[in-house]
């Protein structure tokens, strides 16, 4: 089987890779995996979202779990759901992917991403499905079989817990625009916003099913960095397009990093008692001028795997309460099971309410960003090339040049068929002149060998 588990869930093209009936049998296997009485499941907006919330909800209840179909809402808000009312949940979305491909979030009781030996045990059954679609035990009938209704209110419920993380206290005099990315928080984040107390202007809030992550949200701030200046905004905040991931820009245009956001809110919760453990959870896509600033501010660092659900999983075993990723994955684990963008920017604007400080200034006095170059390159087999003994000895060579002030890491991307090529050098010419050299290196070796 070709679809399996990525770094979250399965993803591919709609009605190619990621079929109904693929779906489908995705959803018998799950149930029989997860055995509850009743699963929550939402969507975003893309056009082949409802086709297969259908397809995945009735292999659910064709195993005799009712579904309550949540409608479009974030997966942070799916995940709340899940947690609230302690049943799995699934999510439709291929998050900052194009329109044309979808993908599936699963979520167990209590909204954690699921752990990788029940992604596995999951696969397995999926494979019996589709080898052989009377594989398990016989079907059920009758009043056996699930139910499927919908629940478009669970959306209020998300919303109070949203604007519960800030306290009661309140962001009126802040003038923050929103990118929505045409996608799942299209209606809640304005609304989270606007009854925060902010005066709030928001784009991409009219998805058409086609739109979703098209020259906007988090993939492409650029056009909120233009508009946001043009309104006079303090703070801008774009979303991907399940809204588990932010980017911010600041009121001149600058663009900050999910690194540069942890190291802001690491020094607020450190200077307030609120950092557990007085330790931040990053991955190894995380730059080193982040690791820099928390090492100034005594603060210590857990490295993971990329992958929100590794951070996650760092969190609860260490029991700390702050982690995220370079993309802008943040986890603020005492109030929230999973990456939530809205949460995000609801506490970022709270902090420069309290403190005074536009976003620009908390960056500077939080870390200085040192070079960092990424590079994506597309071969058909990612796990393979990191093998080859000749790019192996190109990234040692590298390595060996960069010295100590430099950084290397090459990774296959959990969703895509990548390498990811990572370099970070005290100059950025520097890094950029390594990261193509391994970048060619890749290229050769996933074409034979390296060239001449």
């Amino acid at each position: 089987m070709a679809t399996r588990f990525g770094t979250d869930g399965i993803r591919g093209t709609a009605n190619a890779e990621l079929t109904p009936e693929l779906v489908l049998a995705l959803g018998r296997a799950t149930a029989r995996v997860l055995p509850a009485d009743r699963f929550v499941v939402g969507r975003d907006t893309r056009r082949s979202g409802s086709m297969l919330q259908a397809a995945l909800s009735a292999g659910i209840a064709s195993e005799g779990a009712d579904v309550v179909d949540l409608g479009v809402l974030p997966t942070p808000g799916v995940a709340w759901v899940s947690a609230a009312q302690n049943v799995p949940a699934a999510v439709i979305s291929a998050s900052h992917n194009p329109f044309a491909d979808n993908g599936v979030k699963l979520f167990a009781p209590g909204g954690l991403k699921l752990p990788l030996e029940v992604e596995q045990a999951i696969e397995k059954e999926l494979e019996g499905l589709l080898d052989a679609p009377g594989h398990g035990p016989l079907p059920v009938t009758g009043h056996g079989v699930g139910r499927l209704r919908s629940d478009h209110e669970a959306a209020a419920g998300y919303l109070d817990h949203l604007l519960g993380s800030i306290e009661g206290r309140s962001l009126t005099g802040l003038r923050i625009m929103l990118d929505c990315a045409n996608g799942a928080a299209s209606s809640v984040a304005p609304e989270a916003f606007g009854r925060a107390g902010a005066e709030v202007q928001a784009i991409g809030c009219e998805p058409d099913g086609a739109n979703i992550n098209d020259g906007c949200g988090s993939t492409a701030p650029e056009r909120l960095a233009l508009e946001l200046a043009a309104w006079g905004a303090d703070l801008g905040l774009a979303l991907d397009g399940d809204a588990d991931r932010l980017v911010a820009v600041d009121h001149t245009g600058y663009v900050a990093s999910g690194d540069e956001l942890l190291a802001i809110f690491a020094r607020d919760m450190s200077s307030r008692g609120r950092l557990a453990g007085n330790t931040v959870v990053v991955t190894v896509m995380s730059n080193l001028g982040l690791r820099l600033a928390l090492a100034e501010l005594g603060v210590s660092v857990r490295e993971t795997p990329v992958g929100d659900r590794n951070v996650l999983e760092a969190l609860d075993a260490y029991g700390l309460a702050l982690g995220g990723e370079q993309s802008g994955h943040l986890v603020f684990r005492n109030l929230a099971t999973t990456g939530d963008g809205i949460l995000t920017g609801l506490l970022l604007a709270d902090l420069v309410a309290r403190s005074g400080r536009s976003l620009r200034d908390l960056v500077e006095g939080a870390m200085q960003r040192v070079p960092q170059v990424l590079v994506n390159v597309e071969v058909p087999e990612p796990e393979m090339v990191l093998d080859d003994e000749m790019l192996q000895a190109e990234l040692h060579s590298v390595e060996k040049e960069l010295g100590a002030g430099g950084r290397v890491l090459l990774r296959c991307s959990g969703t895509e068929p990548l390498v990811r090529v990572m370099v970070e050098a005290s100059d950025e010419t520097e890094a950029r002149i390594a990261a193509e050299r391994l970048r060619d290196a890749v290229q050769a070796a996933a074409s034979g060998g390296l060239l001449g």
